[in-house]
């Protein structure tokens, strides 16, 4: 039997016109060093940029709704 733990890190999404760069979610399944900083697919569906600067969930008011209720 094989247990799964999962981890989410931080990516930044960028602004796009009226819409505000936020934090999301990324869960991810190897670890931090394998990760390049490209952007990844997010909890919520969106494009980010990962950082491993920052952990999650993201402290602010710039994070995504849907990404932290769906990491609770």
């Amino acid at each position: 039997m094989t247990e799964t733990t999962t981890t989410h890190v931080a990516a930044r999404s960028r602004a796009h016109g009226p819409t505000a760069a936020l934090w999301h979610a990324v869960e991810v399944h190897r670890t931090a060093a394998d990760l390049d900083g490209a952007c990844e697919l997010t909890v919520c569906g969106a494009l980010a940029r990962v950082t491993t600067e920052r952990a999650w969930p993201a402290a602010g008011t710039d994070v995504c709704p849907a990404c932290a209720t769906s990491t609770r």
